[in-house]
């Protein structure tokens, strides 16, 4: 039985992913896509215009499977910095289980690819900047921190560490996992976000 057509370009996507998983590996073709498949590329071509829109599909797949679980952790925690931690936590454990996603997340995946496609992962780092910038928005509330407290650059290096933990994964060649000493990590975090913002008597 044909899949469908969704079906068909999950599994290409997945597929691609799967081959940017070994860095050194063969070159990102369609050709050597279609191989993988056992397809041709015409059959590619069906679901997707060019290779570069199959990388938009991925960036697309990435942003909706970690915006999807970020808009849960919003609606349902209401304390600023447990959803600073549930959304770092996040992006380390999904780059983990993603290691072809993580090439892409970092870039390192689109070198050679057509330029838009970083900007599109900078447009998705920057929303995730401001969800972090946002629950970072919601703890100051809460914790009646200075009124000049500096979200913006707090919001920024956090959004360093996780991009930072995604390269270290990526050019150890996915032996330095990046969960591996978050439990250690967060309090360290946690503890330079309150030394930034709390009121000083």
């Amino acid at each position: 039985m044909a899949s469908k057509p969704g079906e068909r370009r999950l599994q290409i996507l997945h597929t691609l992913a799967e081959m940017l998983e070994t860095p050194k590996g063969e070159k990102i073709t369609t050709a050597a896509l279609a191989g993988r498949l056992d397809c041709s590329e015409a059959a590619l071509y069906r679901h997707f215009a060019s290779k570069a829109q199959m990388f938009e599909g991925l960036i697309e797949f990435i942003e909706h499977s970690l915006f999807g679980v970020i808009n849960q952790i919003t609606a349902q925690e209401e304390n600023g910095f447990r959803q600073l931690e549930l959304i770092l936590g996040l992006l380390l454990s999904f780059a983990q289980k993603n290691r072809g996603m993580t090439r892409v997340l970092i870039g390192d995946a689109l070198v050679n690819e057509n330029e838009r496609l970083q900007t599109r992962i900078n447009t998705l780092l920057d929303k995730i900047e401001a969800a972090l910038k946002q629950a970072l928005r919601i703890a100051a509330t809460q914790e009646q921190f200075r009124p000049d407290a500096d979200v913006s650059a707090l919001a920024n290096l956090l959004r360093c560490y996780a991009v930072g933990r995604w390269e270290q994964y990526a050019r150890s060649a996915f032996t330095r996992e990046p969960a591996a000493q978050w439990p250690q990590q967060w309090p360290m975090l946690y503890y330079a976000c309150l030394s930034q913002m709390a009121r000083t008597n």
